[in-house]
Protein backbone atom coordinates (compact mmCIF):
# COMPACT_ATOMS: atom_id res chain seq x y z
CA UNK A 1 0.00 0.00 0.00
CA UNK A 2 1.19 3.53 -0.76
CA UNK A 3 0.08 6.77 0.84
CA UNK A 4 0.67 9.84 -1.35
CA UNK A 5 3.32 7.97 -3.34
CA UNK A 6 5.35 6.82 -0.27
CA UNK A 7 5.57 3.15 0.87
CA UNK A 8 3.51 2.73 4.02
CA UNK A 9 6.44 1.51 6.13
CA UNK A 10 8.39 4.71 5.33
CA UNK A 11 5.37 6.97 5.78
CA UNK A 12 4.90 5.56 9.28
CA UNK A 13 8.38 6.74 10.29
CA UNK A 14 8.00 9.41 12.93
CA UNK A 15 11.10 11.18 11.68
CA UNK A 16 9.77 11.39 8.14
CA UNK A 17 6.45 12.67 9.39
CA UNK A 18 8.21 15.39 11.36
CA UNK A 19 10.36 16.42 8.39
CA UNK A 20 7.37 16.49 6.05
CA UNK A 21 5.30 18.48 8.53
CA UNK A 22 8.10 21.00 8.99
CA UNK A 23 8.50 21.34 5.23
CA UNK A 24 4.78 21.88 4.76
CA UNK A 25 4.70 24.54 7.47
CA UNK A 26 7.71 26.35 6.03
CA UNK A 27 6.51 26.30 2.42
CA UNK A 28 2.74 26.27 2.58
CA UNK A 29 2.62 28.40 5.71
CA UNK A 30 4.73 31.16 4.22
CA UNK A 31 2.33 31.44 1.29
CA UNK A 32 -0.51 32.12 3.70
CA UNK A 33 1.20 33.80 6.63
CA UNK A 34 4.40 35.59 5.60
CA UNK A 35 7.31 35.86 7.99
CA UNK A 36 8.52 38.83 10.02
CA UNK A 37 8.06 42.17 8.29
CA UNK A 38 9.08 45.72 9.12
CA UNK A 39 6.39 47.01 11.48
CA UNK A 40 6.43 50.62 10.28
CA UNK A 41 8.06 50.78 6.85
CA UNK A 42 9.32 54.22 5.91
CA UNK A 43 10.51 55.96 2.79
CA UNK A 44 14.17 56.21 1.93
CA UNK A 45 16.94 54.36 0.13
CA UNK A 46 18.80 51.11 0.64
CA UNK A 47 21.51 48.93 -0.83
CA UNK A 48 20.81 46.23 -3.39
CA UNK A 49 22.97 43.30 -4.47
CA UNK A 50 22.45 41.34 -7.72
CA UNK A 51 23.81 37.78 -7.78
CA UNK A 52 23.63 36.03 -11.20
CA UNK A 53 21.87 32.67 -11.14
CA UNK A 54 21.62 29.86 -13.73
CA UNK A 55 18.44 28.74 -15.43
CA UNK A 56 19.30 25.07 -15.01
CA UNK A 57 22.28 24.49 -12.72
CA UNK A 58 22.67 20.93 -13.95
CA UNK A 59 22.63 21.81 -17.64
CA UNK A 60 24.13 25.21 -18.56
CA UNK A 61 23.07 24.76 -22.21
CA UNK A 62 19.42 24.46 -21.24
CA UNK A 63 17.94 27.92 -21.97
CA UNK A 64 14.64 27.21 -23.73
CA UNK A 65 11.33 26.24 -22.19
CA UNK A 66 8.12 26.39 -24.22
CA UNK A 67 8.06 29.75 -26.00
CA UNK A 68 10.57 31.32 -23.62
CA UNK A 69 14.32 31.72 -24.09
CA UNK A 70 16.28 32.43 -20.92
CA UNK A 71 18.38 35.61 -21.12
CA UNK A 72 19.45 36.06 -17.52
CA UNK A 73 18.54 35.67 -13.88
CA UNK A 74 19.53 37.33 -10.62
CA UNK A 75 18.95 36.78 -6.94
CA UNK A 76 18.21 40.13 -5.32
CA UNK A 77 19.29 40.78 -1.74
CA UNK A 78 19.64 43.71 0.61
CA UNK A 79 20.62 44.28 4.24
CA UNK A 80 17.63 46.61 4.44
CA UNK A 81 14.72 44.94 6.28
CA UNK A 82 12.22 46.77 4.10
CA UNK A 83 13.24 44.76 1.05
CA UNK A 84 11.28 41.64 0.19
CA UNK A 85 7.74 40.45 -0.41
CA UNK A 86 7.82 41.59 -4.06
CA UNK A 87 4.53 41.04 -5.84
CA UNK A 88 3.17 43.22 -8.67
CA UNK A 89 5.85 44.14 -11.22
CA UNK A 90 6.38 46.88 -13.81
CA UNK A 91 9.54 47.30 -15.88
CA UNK A 92 10.02 50.51 -17.84
CA UNK A 93 13.27 51.65 -19.42
CA UNK A 94 16.01 50.64 -16.99
CA UNK A 95 13.78 50.83 -13.92
CA UNK A 96 11.89 48.19 -11.96
CA UNK A 97 8.81 49.13 -9.95
CA UNK A 98 7.32 46.57 -7.56
CA UNK A 99 4.77 46.54 -4.76
CA UNK A 100 5.37 44.59 -1.58
CA UNK A 101 3.31 42.67 0.94
CA UNK A 102 3.93 45.42 3.49
CA UNK A 103 2.41 48.23 1.45
CA UNK A 104 5.57 49.64 -0.07
CA UNK A 105 6.47 50.66 -3.60
CA UNK A 106 10.08 49.69 -4.25
CA UNK A 107 12.03 50.91 -7.27
CA UNK A 108 15.50 49.88 -8.42
CA UNK A 109 17.53 49.77 -11.65
CA UNK A 110 17.68 46.69 -13.82
CA UNK A 111 20.80 44.56 -13.34
CA UNK A 112 23.89 45.74 -15.20
CA UNK A 113 22.42 49.18 -15.91
CA UNK A 114 23.73 51.03 -12.84
CA UNK A 115 27.21 51.22 -11.34
CA UNK A 116 25.74 51.78 -7.87
CA UNK A 117 22.32 50.06 -7.70
CA UNK A 118 20.07 51.66 -5.11
CA UNK A 119 16.70 50.72 -3.72
CA UNK A 120 14.13 53.44 -3.24
CA UNK A 121 11.17 52.89 -0.92
CA UNK A 122 7.91 54.80 -0.85
CA UNK A 123 5.24 53.67 1.63
CA UNK A 124 1.59 53.51 0.61
CA UNK A 125 0.32 55.91 3.23
CA UNK A 126 -3.25 56.19 1.89
CA UNK A 127 -5.37 53.16 1.16
CA UNK A 128 -7.84 50.75 2.71
CA UNK A 129 -7.63 50.08 6.42
CA UNK A 130 -4.88 51.49 8.64
CA UNK A 131 -1.35 52.12 7.41
CA UNK A 132 0.29 50.71 10.55
CA UNK A 133 -1.62 47.47 10.10
CA UNK A 134 0.52 45.66 7.56
CA UNK A 135 -2.38 43.40 6.55
CA UNK A 136 -4.35 46.45 5.47
CA UNK A 137 -1.71 47.33 2.90
CA UNK A 138 -1.06 43.84 1.56
CA UNK A 139 -0.63 45.01 -2.03
CA UNK A 140 -0.49 42.38 -4.75
CA UNK A 141 -1.06 43.78 -8.24
CA UNK A 142 0.43 46.84 -9.90
CA UNK A 143 -0.48 48.71 -13.06
CA UNK A 144 1.44 51.77 -14.29
CA UNK A 145 0.39 54.13 -17.07
CA UNK A 146 1.95 57.54 -17.61
CA UNK A 147 1.89 59.51 -14.36
CA UNK A 148 -0.61 57.18 -12.67
CA UNK A 149 -0.26 53.95 -10.75
CA UNK A 150 -2.93 51.44 -9.69
CA UNK A 151 -2.57 48.98 -6.81
CA UNK A 152 -4.86 46.16 -5.70
CA UNK A 153 -5.28 45.19 -2.03
CA UNK A 154 -6.28 41.57 -1.70
CA UNK A 155 -7.58 41.61 1.88
CA UNK A 156 -10.06 44.39 1.05
CA UNK A 157 -10.95 43.45 -2.54
CA UNK A 158 -10.00 47.03 -3.36
CA UNK A 159 -8.21 48.97 -6.09
CA UNK A 160 -6.68 52.41 -5.53
CA UNK A 161 -5.11 54.85 -7.97
CA UNK A 162 -2.10 57.02 -7.07
CA UNK A 163 0.09 59.73 -8.46
CA UNK A 164 3.17 57.87 -9.66
CA UNK A 165 5.74 60.36 -8.40
CA UNK A 166 4.37 61.16 -4.94
CA UNK A 167 2.18 58.10 -4.32
CA UNK A 168 -0.57 60.45 -3.22
CA UNK A 169 -3.95 58.73 -3.49
CA UNK A 170 -6.30 60.03 -6.17
CA UNK A 171 -9.23 57.65 -5.75
CA UNK A 172 -10.06 54.20 -4.41
CA UNK A 173 -12.92 51.72 -4.45
CA UNK A 174 -14.14 48.31 -3.36
CA UNK A 175 -15.92 47.41 -6.60
CA UNK A 176 -19.24 45.63 -6.36
CA UNK A 177 -18.04 43.01 -8.87
CA UNK A 178 -15.26 42.05 -6.45
CA UNK A 179 -17.05 42.55 -3.12
CA UNK A 180 -18.01 38.92 -2.61
CA UNK A 181 -14.59 37.53 -3.47
CA UNK A 182 -13.00 35.50 -0.71
CA UNK A 183 -10.94 37.95 1.29
CA UNK A 184 -8.02 37.35 3.63
CA UNK A 185 -5.16 36.08 1.47
CA UNK A 186 -6.96 35.20 -1.77
CA UNK A 187 -8.45 38.41 -3.19
CA UNK A 188 -7.48 40.42 -6.33
CA UNK A 189 -4.05 39.09 -7.24
CA UNK A 190 -3.64 39.93 -10.95
CA UNK A 191 -4.56 43.17 -12.70
CA UNK A 192 -3.90 44.44 -16.21
CA UNK A 193 -5.06 47.45 -18.21
CA UNK A 194 -6.15 46.55 -21.75
CA UNK A 195 -5.26 48.66 -24.77
CA UNK A 196 -8.74 50.22 -24.86
CA UNK A 197 -8.56 51.39 -21.23
CA UNK A 198 -10.56 48.57 -19.67
CA UNK A 199 -9.13 46.71 -16.66
CA UNK A 200 -9.08 42.98 -16.05
CA UNK A 201 -8.74 41.86 -12.42
CA UNK A 202 -8.36 38.19 -11.44
CA UNK A 203 -8.86 36.74 -7.98
CA UNK A 204 -6.22 34.38 -6.62
CA UNK A 205 -8.88 32.22 -4.98
CA UNK A 206 -8.37 29.47 -2.48
CA UNK A 207 -6.25 26.39 -2.97
CA UNK A 208 -9.33 24.19 -2.98
CA UNK A 209 -8.83 22.24 -6.18
CA UNK A 210 -11.43 24.33 -7.99
CA UNK A 211 -11.25 24.66 -11.76
CA UNK A 212 -11.90 28.41 -11.87
CA UNK A 213 -11.30 31.67 -10.06
CA UNK A 214 -13.41 34.82 -10.10
CA UNK A 215 -12.52 37.68 -12.46
CA UNK A 216 -13.96 41.06 -13.39
CA UNK A 217 -13.61 43.12 -16.57
CA UNK A 218 -14.11 46.82 -15.88
CA UNK A 219 -15.38 49.27 -18.51
CA UNK A 220 -12.91 51.84 -17.16
CA UNK A 221 -10.97 52.66 -14.02
CA UNK A 222 -11.77 50.15 -11.22
CA UNK A 223 -10.50 52.65 -8.63
CA UNK A 224 -13.40 54.99 -9.43
CA UNK A 225 -16.51 54.04 -7.42
CA UNK A 226 -19.38 52.91 -9.61
CA UNK A 227 -17.33 51.88 -12.66
CA UNK A 228 -19.32 49.27 -14.55
CA UNK A 229 -17.93 45.76 -14.71
CA UNK A 230 -18.92 42.31 -15.89
CA UNK A 231 -18.20 39.20 -13.85
CA UNK A 232 -16.13 36.48 -15.50
CA UNK A 233 -14.42 33.24 -14.57
CA UNK A 234 -10.76 32.43 -15.10
CA UNK A 235 -10.05 28.79 -15.84
CA UNK A 236 -7.03 27.79 -13.84
CA UNK A 237 -4.35 25.66 -15.51
CA UNK A 238 -4.70 22.03 -14.39
CA UNK A 239 -2.65 20.96 -11.42
CA UNK A 240 -3.69 23.45 -8.75
CA UNK A 241 -2.32 26.60 -10.37
CA UNK A 242 -3.68 30.05 -9.47
CA UNK A 243 -3.12 33.43 -11.13
CA UNK A 244 -0.60 35.74 -9.45
CA UNK A 245 -0.12 38.50 -12.07
CA UNK A 246 -0.83 39.53 -15.66
CA UNK A 247 0.70 41.77 -18.32
CA UNK A 248 -0.50 43.19 -21.63
CA UNK A 249 0.96 41.88 -24.89
CA UNK A 250 1.37 44.12 -27.98
CA UNK A 251 -1.37 42.27 -29.87
CA UNK A 252 -3.95 43.03 -27.16
CA UNK A 253 -3.94 39.64 -25.46
CA UNK A 254 -2.70 39.16 -21.89
CA UNK A 255 0.07 37.05 -20.43
CA UNK A 256 -1.03 35.49 -17.14
CA UNK A 257 1.42 34.16 -14.56
CA UNK A 258 0.23 31.25 -12.42
CA UNK A 259 1.80 29.68 -9.34
CA UNK A 260 1.62 26.01 -8.48
CA UNK A 261 2.52 24.03 -5.38
CA UNK A 262 2.74 20.24 -5.28
CA UNK A 263 4.74 17.97 -3.01
CA UNK A 264 6.55 20.93 -1.45
CA UNK A 265 7.72 22.11 -4.87
CA UNK A 266 6.83 25.49 -6.27
CA UNK A 267 6.34 25.94 -10.00
CA UNK A 268 5.03 28.55 -12.40
CA UNK A 269 2.96 28.34 -15.53
CA UNK A 270 2.51 31.10 -18.12
CA UNK A 271 -0.58 31.24 -20.32
CA UNK A 272 -1.83 33.66 -22.97
CA UNK A 273 -5.52 34.57 -23.01
CA UNK A 274 -7.81 36.98 -24.81
CA UNK A 275 -10.58 38.39 -22.58
CA UNK A 276 -11.52 41.32 -24.85
CA UNK A 277 -14.65 39.91 -26.45
CA UNK A 278 -16.06 38.05 -23.45
CA UNK A 279 -19.57 38.80 -22.19
CA UNK A 280 -20.82 38.57 -18.62
CA UNK A 281 -20.47 35.05 -17.27
CA UNK A 282 -17.80 34.16 -19.83
CA UNK A 283 -14.72 32.09 -19.06
CA UNK A 284 -11.17 33.28 -19.69
CA UNK A 285 -9.31 30.37 -21.26
CA UNK A 286 -5.52 30.52 -21.44
CA UNK A 287 -3.14 28.75 -23.81
CA UNK A 288 -0.08 27.44 -22.00
CA UNK A 289 3.25 28.70 -23.34
CA UNK A 290 5.72 27.58 -20.66
CA UNK A 291 5.98 25.74 -17.35
CA UNK A 292 8.85 26.52 -14.98
CA UNK A 293 9.57 23.79 -12.47
CA UNK A 294 12.45 21.87 -10.89
CA UNK A 295 15.25 21.42 -11.78
CA UNK A 296 14.95 24.94 -13.22
CA UNK A 297 15.68 27.88 -10.92
CA UNK A 298 12.26 28.77 -9.53
CA UNK A 299 10.64 30.24 -6.43
CA UNK A 300 7.33 31.84 -5.44
CA UNK A 301 6.82 33.71 -8.73
CA UNK A 302 4.30 36.55 -8.26
CA UNK A 303 5.06 39.34 -10.73
CA UNK A 304 5.27 39.60 -14.52
CA UNK A 305 6.02 42.47 -16.89
CA UNK A 306 6.46 42.64 -20.68
CA UNK A 307 8.86 45.03 -22.43
CA UNK A 308 10.58 45.38 -25.81
CA UNK A 309 14.27 45.29 -26.66
CA UNK A 310 14.80 46.03 -30.31
CA UNK A 311 12.59 43.55 -32.13
CA UNK A 312 12.26 41.15 -29.20
CA UNK A 313 9.52 40.83 -26.63
CA UNK A 314 10.96 40.49 -23.14
CA UNK A 315 9.21 38.80 -20.22
CA UNK A 316 10.34 39.66 -16.69
CA UNK A 317 9.36 37.54 -13.69
CA UNK A 318 9.90 38.32 -10.01
CA UNK A 319 9.41 36.15 -6.93
CA UNK A 320 8.05 36.93 -3.48
CA UNK A 321 10.29 35.70 -0.65
CA UNK A 322 7.53 36.28 1.94
CA UNK A 323 10.25 37.88 4.11
CA UNK A 324 11.61 34.37 4.78
CA UNK A 325 15.14 34.99 3.52
CA UNK A 326 16.53 31.81 5.01
CA UNK A 327 14.24 29.63 2.91
CA UNK A 328 13.08 31.80 0.02
CA UNK A 329 14.63 34.21 -2.47
CA UNK A 330 13.74 37.33 -4.41
CA UNK A 331 14.50 36.27 -7.99
CA UNK A 332 14.39 38.39 -11.14
CA UNK A 333 14.26 36.34 -14.36
CA UNK A 334 14.51 37.63 -17.93
CA UNK A 335 13.24 35.80 -21.02
CA UNK A 336 12.69 36.45 -24.71
CA UNK A 337 9.14 35.50 -25.79
CA UNK A 338 8.13 33.95 -29.10
CA UNK A 339 4.46 34.62 -29.88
Amino acid sequence: MKLGGFPERIWRSRWLKAVLLLGILLLLGTLVSPGPRPAQPGRGEGELVYTPIPFDAGNPRHRDIGRLHFLGGWSLSSPDERFGGLSGLHVEGNEVIAVTDTGMVATFPLPETSAAPRLRFLPIEQGPGRQRNRRSRDSEALQVSGSQLWISFERYNAVWRYDRASLRAQTGAQPEAMRRWQGNNSGPEAMVRLADGRFLVIQEGRDDGGATSEAALFAGDPAVPGTQAIRLKYRRPPGGYRATDAALLPDGRVLILNRGLAWLRLSAKLVIADPRALAAGGVIEGQEIATLEAPLTIDNMEGVSVTREGGRLIVWLVSDDDYMRLFRHSLLLKFALRL
